[in-house]
């Protein structure tokens, strides 16, 4: 019988030595320590023919079945010695999923890009891919520069007030006060109409307050000659029974909208905003007060599964000065601050599978 003795400093590179030399049927015939090493006697394969012996031979029979029961151990072995590849590769995986967690991106959407991540990659390539889903439009070409009817909406504290006088300020900037209007339909809060008022006055644009359909129709009539109309709608609770009324009375007088969202909001409370204001007059977003959030994932989170496109970006009370075209590698520099990244979004190299479109959330 050929029998070889195999020494190493653990049973894993034993193993390794005995495949090497003897092959992945090796039979293993004993495992120990000796000293600081570890020493396994083992035989080829044939063994296993050479000690099938005629019966005749006493204690043949019970050899074979514990030198069987001996091989099996050590496929085990071999097999699990296979598993650190896929365990590398899974706690790659659970080391991502922990990162988005952490940052505020909800469980739904870091399964989905998991489920496609390929090995050997990490944070870099998760850039990658929700730079891709992130839908940004260009806020001066297209709301500035090309003019309409534009009304602010969200729920209270979001900052319509100062986003509303702040794209003011860059069409005053562009086209010249007689050319930009401003309305607030907000007649209930104290002081409401008064800050809008102190904003259009700074800029030299009156500032029209409405409380009805009828009302906007008519002083939308008289400012037909203007480049930009902005309205500042009511601030209230996204589930206050007037939100329906306001939409209807913005869809009766065919006004667009901007819908804003704060970076402060939790997920679940940006994901009711969505679903109450979304409507198919909501051309995009605004994200705002990205200077107070903790986190951001949240809201990158939800305009990715609303695929809402994103015109600006918010990040202070200065008019005009804090409101800022779109830029994603600032945002996501943001959203990953703190965590461990060998680049951002645009590093070269990453490969990205053909789909990777992440699935609408619906309405």
């Amino acid at each position: 019988m050929s029998m070889k003795t195999f020494l190493a400093m653990n049973s894993r590179e034993a193993l390794r030595l005995v495949r090497a030399e003897l092959g992945e049927d090796a039979v293993i015939l004993s495992n120990r320590k000796v000293g600081e090493q570890v020493e396994i006697v083992a035989a080829p394969p044939s063994f296993l023919q050479e000690v099938k012996q005629p019966r005749s031979v006493p204690g043949s029979s019970g050899l074979v079945s514990e030198i069987k029961v001996m091989h099996e151990h050590l496929l085990d072995r071999l097999s699990a010695l296979a598993k650190p590849a896929e365990s590398s590769a899974t706690s790659q995986k659970i080391r991502v999923q922990r990162s988005l967690l952490k940052v505020g991106f909800s469980q739904t959407l870091v399964e989905q890009m998991l489920e496609k991540m390929p090995e050997g990659v990490g944070l870099d390539w998760i850039l990658k891919v929700l730079e891709k889903n992130l839908n940004s439009g260009e806020g001066d070409e297209t709301i500035v520069c090309r003019g309409g009817v534009y009304a602010l909406v969200g729920p209270t504290g979001v900052g319509k007030t100062t986003t509303t006088a702040k794209l003011a300020a860059r069409a005053v900037v562009r086209f010249g006060a007689d050319r930009v209007g401003l309305i607030t339909t907000d007649c209930y809060r104290v002081g409401a109409f008064e800050q809008l008022r102190i904003y259009g006055k700074i800029l030299g644009v009156p500032v029209h307050s409405v409380r009805d359909t009828a009302d906007l129709q008519l002083t939308l009539a008289t400012m037909r000659h203007k480049h930009l109309i902005l309205i500042d709608t009511m601030g209230m609770s996204q589930r206050d029974s007037r939100v329906t009324e306001q939409t209807g009375m913005l869809d009766m007088a065919d006004v667009q909208r901007l819908l804003l969202l704060s970076a402060t909001s939790n997920l679940h409370t940006m994901e009711d905003i969505v679903r109450v204001y979304r409507s198919p007059t909501v051309m995009g977003c605004i994200l705002t007060k990205l200077d107070e959030a903790v986190t951001m994932g949240g809201a990158l989170d939800v305009l990715i599964r609303h695929r809402l496109v994103m015109y600006y970006i918010a990040n202070g009370q200065r008019v005009p000065d804090d409101l800022h075209e779109v830029s994603l590698p600032y945002l996501l520099r943001s959203t990953f601050s703190g965590l461990e990244t060998t680049g951002l979004a645009s590093q070269e190299g990453l490969k990205l599978p053909q789909d990777l479109l992440i699935a609408h959330a619906g309405c």
